[in-house]
C-alpha cells in the first residue's frame, strides 16, 4: 500500500509504500464521527502486449482533489500523487490479471480526516493512502448482461447543492439498504430519480444514458447533465460522450429526462438502449425498470447496430491496448 500523513502546520509528511497493514487511530477522529472521508477508483489493466496500462488516471486525480475540497481536507498536488500510484503498480504489478481473462487490478485512493477531536471543526490531520486488489466482472450476471433496476422515487440519492457530484463515502452509505431492497425484489441495481417530475440521476453508483429517436426522427444519445450537482462527473461517461462526438454519427446531448419520458419513448418503440457507465461495470445494459408498480422492458438493437455494445469494446480496445490511445497510460 501507498501511505502519507499531513498535520497542520507541518504539512505532508514523507510519503511511504509499504505492505498492507491494518490503521490504527484514536476513537475520536474526525473520520468515524463527522465522515471527513473521501475515495477514488481506478483499473490498471494488462494488455494484449502484456504491458500493464492505467486509464485516463489524471481525471481521478482532479475528481479527488475537488472531493477533497468540498470536505475541507488539505489540497495535494495530482501529479505527484499520480507518480506515487504508478510506483505501487510497478511493485504490484504481478497482481494484476492475465490479458484474455476479463480481469483488472482495482486502485483505490482514500483520503480521511484522523485528528482526534470531538469538536465539529475540519481535521487538522490526515492520511491519503492506496490499495489495491485484483478484480473480475462486478455483477454475478456477466459482462454485457441486461440488469433489472428498481426506480422508487421514496428514495433519493442526492439533491441540488449537496454532494452528490463528490466521491464521499457518506454518499454510498445510505444506499446500501436500498440496494439490499432491490435485490430483495429481484434487481441487481437501483434506478435514482430526483424531484416530483422522477428525473433519471444515476443508476447505483453509474452514470446513465438512454439512446433514442427524438421528435424529429433523429438518433440522440442523451445523458443528465453535471450542472445540476446531482450528478458524479464518472471518467467513463465523459469517455464514452467524447468517443461518440469523434464518432459524429448521432447527436449528443446532456439533458434532464424523466420516467414520463421514458415510458413514452417505450410505448412510441422510440428507445433503442438505455445503459450505465462506470469503473466499476465499464458499460452495463438495463433490460427492465421496476417503475410505479409495473415492469418496464427496455429493448435492445442487434448485436450489429448496438451503440453500447460498440462503446463497450471500443473501450476494452483502449484499455487493453489493442487500440493505442492517449487515455491509456503505460506504467
Amino acid at each position: 500500500m501507498f501511505e502519507v500523513n499531513w498535520t497542520h502546520g507541518k504539512g505532508w509528511d514523507r510519503p511511504l509504500i509499504c505492505p498492507i497493514h491494518n490503521l490504527s487511530f484514536h476513537p475520536s477522529a474526525k473520520v468515524f464521527h463527522y465522515a471527513q472521508e473521501l475515495f477514488e477508483g481506478l483499473k490498471a489493466f494488462r494488455g494484449v502486449d502484456g504491458k500493464v496500462r492505467i486509464f485516463r488516471p489524471d481525471m481521478n486525480m482532479k475528481r479527488m482533489r475537488g472531493s477533497a475540497q468540498r470536505i475541507d481536507l488539505p489540497d495535494f498536488d495530482g501529479n505527484e500523487l499520480l507518480e506515487c500510484l504508478k510506483k505501487l503498480i510497478q511493485i504490484d504489478a504481478d497482481w494484476v490479471p492475465p490479458y484474455g481473462t476479463g480481469g483488472s487490478l482495482y486502485i483505490r485512493p482514500t483520503y480521511i480526516g484522523t485528528e482526534a477531536a470531538l469538536g465539529i471543526h475540519s481535521s487538522k490531520d490526515a492520511m491519503l493512502y492506496i490499495i489495491c486488489c485484483p478484480v473480475g466482472p462486478y455483477l454475478a450476471t456477466g459482462v454485457m448482461k441486461p440488469i433489472s433496476l428498481l426506480a422508487d422515487p421514496r428514495f433519493v440519492r442526492a439533491w441540488p447543492g449537496g454532494v452528490g457530484d463528490k466521491k464521499l463515502g457518506v454518499n454510498y452509505g445510505p444506499q446500501l439498504v436500498v440496494q439490499k431492497f432491490a435485490e430483495s425484489m429481484g434487481h441487481q441495481q437501483v434506478l435514482w430519480l430526483f424531484g416530483d417530475d422522477h428525473q433519471l440521476t444515476e443508476i447505483g453508483a453509474m452514470n446513465v444514458f438512454v439512446y433514442l429517436v427524438n421528435d424529429r426522427g433523429e438518433r440522440e444519445l442523451v445523458t443528465p447533465p453535471l450542472q445540476s450537482g446531482l450528478i458524479l462527473p464518472g471518467v467513463t461517461r465523459l469517455s464514452l460522450i467524447q468517443l461518440a462526438q469523434q464518432w459524429s454519427e448521432f447527436k449528443i446531448t446532456e439533458r434532464s429526462i424523466n420516467m414520463h419520458e421514458i415510458c413514452q419513448l417505450v410505448k412510441e418503440k422510440r428507445l433503442l438502449e438505455m445503459f450505465g457507465s462506470g469503473t466499476a461495470f465499464s458499460v452495463c445494459p438495463i433490460g427492465r425498470i421496476h417503475y410505479n408498480n409495473d415492469d418496464i422492458v427496455i429493448p435492445g438493437l442487434p448485436e450489429q447496430e448496438s451503440l453500447q455494445l460498440r462503446l463497450y469494446k471500443t473501450l476494452q480496445d483502449i484499455q487493453y491496448g489493442i487500440v493505442p490511445h492517449d487515455w491509456s497510460v503505460i506504467i
